[in-house]
């Protein structure tokens, strides 16, 4: 049984996080696997959105806990070890945002510290109804750091500083009120509410998509200024493809576009 499963709807790419008697935790296996799967899926143009769920009764529990406290058995107190747990981290995190493809988070049971992290560096999330958010790392003495870095860019600064510093749960409707998710589902409809939301993106021009992920992110931290100049930019180079050319023909001749990337 593999530990995280692909499957694919035609553009969409499925990854599913497998394994429920861990909640899916993060653990050394996971995010291996999880950064191969990324790395390889950047490369397929053909893919066009990326859809991440976890198997069982939960999204992400986070870090493995019991192979954290393994690690601490090292020499050094596991600090070699931490370190690059977290480094590995990071850089799957990372990785999900440089992807080309949007990339959306379909949520359901918990996501907690590191899944809640997952959950917020996804492009978008969707969540059942009754899925609990929260990281609640300081509960056991372990501040969620790391999580904070994607929780703190989703939602305003004091409801991250409450989340991080209680340790409690808010639930989906809250995550949708703060920014955390796009939207709340029943459970029944999760898995199609999330289709629905990955075909839309997926029959949008590919080499669009990828510029204007990429924009997105970048202009945000920029100044009003350089974001308009920035984004200028990346506009004419859009308007250079030629898949731009026949889109704008379409719409005005009122035709499908016959697009090639």
């Amino acid at each position: 049984m593999a530990i995280l499963e692909r499957r694919d709807t035609g553009a969409i790419a499925h990854l599913t996080m497998n394994a429920p008697e861990r909640l899916n935790a993060l653990s050394d296996e996971m995010l291996a696997a999880l950064q191969e799967a990324l790395d390889g899926l950047a490369q397929e143009p053909a893919i066009r959105a990326i859809v991440i769920s976890g198997a069982g009764k939960a999204f992400c529990a986070g870090h493995d806990l019991k192979q954290m406290t393994q690690g601490r058995q090292a020499d050094d107190g596991g600090k070699a070890y931490f370190k690059d747990l977290f480094d590995r981290c990071a850089k799957m995190m990372m990785t999900v945002r440089a992807m080309p493809q949007p990339v959306i988070a379909q949520v359901h049971g918990i996501a907690t510290a590191a899944g809640c992290q997952l959950v917020a560096t996804c492009d978008l999330a969707v969540a059942a109804e009754g899925t609990r958010f929260g990281v609640n790392g300081v509960n056991i003495g372990l501040f969620c750091s790391t999580p904070m870095v994607a929780l703190s860019r989703n939602i305003p600064a004091k409801h991250a500083f409450e989340m991080l510093t209680t340790g409690q749960f808010i639930d989906a409707a809250r995550a949708a009120e703060l920014g955390l998710i796009n939207r709340v589902v029943s459970a029944d409809t999760l898995e199609a509410e999330t289709q629905a939301l990955a075909e839309t993106i997926a029959s949008k021009l590919g080499a669009a998509v990828k510029i204007g992920k990429g924009a997105f992110y970048d202009q945000i931290s920029m100044p009003l200024a350089d974001a308009y100049a920035y984004t200028g930019d990346v506009m004419v180079e859009n308007m250079l493809y030629r898949d731009t050319e026949e889109g704008i023909a379409a719409f005005i001749e009122k035709r499908e576009p016959d697009w090639q990337q």
